[in-house]
């Protein structure tokens, strides 16, 4: 089984990635996560090129990112909040999907065969909503073919109390790797 994350926060030690790494300790299988703010891939340029081709022109880390993503059997996001949306970041490299929105509205090809399962983890400092990123969130991964996605994993009042301290947020995490397991 293969998992991809994505990661859309800038912090290498903050709430997210105490939730990812808390996902990834009951994951099985192999993963792969894209750091979004660490990470070579350029935004979508809307050069058109996935119009009338298969991919895209840009030949970035995103290339590895588009195997992978054929590959996977799961695919989770995760980010703090922004303005009540995911990071501006994550949604630059997640552009690059555009290509796959082309390949089915333009070309009348699937350009995901294999199906996937959906995750998202959100981290909230305490103010704005939960429900934007989410849904944009779920968005992207219909994209990706994942259509069979777990209930949200967050934590929303981080300003007080560490996700790492936040116990429903921390075993939301366990439940998602066992829901990606088949086993929950």
């Amino acid at each position: 089984m293969k998992t991809l994350i994505f990661n859309g926060s800038p912090r290498k030690n903050g709430d997210t990635i105490t939730l990812i790494n808390e996902f990834v300790k009951y994951i099985e299988g192999e993963y792969k996560i894209v750091h979004a703010y660490y990470c070579k891939i350029q935004p979508c340029i809307d050069c058109r090129y996935c119009w009338k081709n298969e991919g895209c022109r840009i030949n970035d880390e995103m290339q590895g990112v588009y195997k992978y993503i054929q590959e996977c059997d799961n695919i989770l996001i995760a980010s703090p909040l922004y303005f009540s949306q995911l990071t501006g970041q994550l949604l630059a490299i997640t552009s690059r999907l555009q290509t796959y929105c082309c390949a089915k509205y333009f070309r009348k090809v699937k350009p995901i065969k294999k199906e996937k399962k959906g995750g998202v983890i959100i981290v909230g400092g305490g103010d704005g909503t939960i429900k934007n990123a989410y849904t944009t969130a779920c968005t992207i991964l219909h994209h990706m073919n994942s259509n069979d996605i777990a209930p949200v994993v967050y934590t929303h009042d981080t300003n007080n109390i560490p996700a790492k301290d936040d116990a429903k947020a921390m075993e939301s995490s366990r439940k998602l790797a066992l829901f990606f397991n088949n086993k929950a």
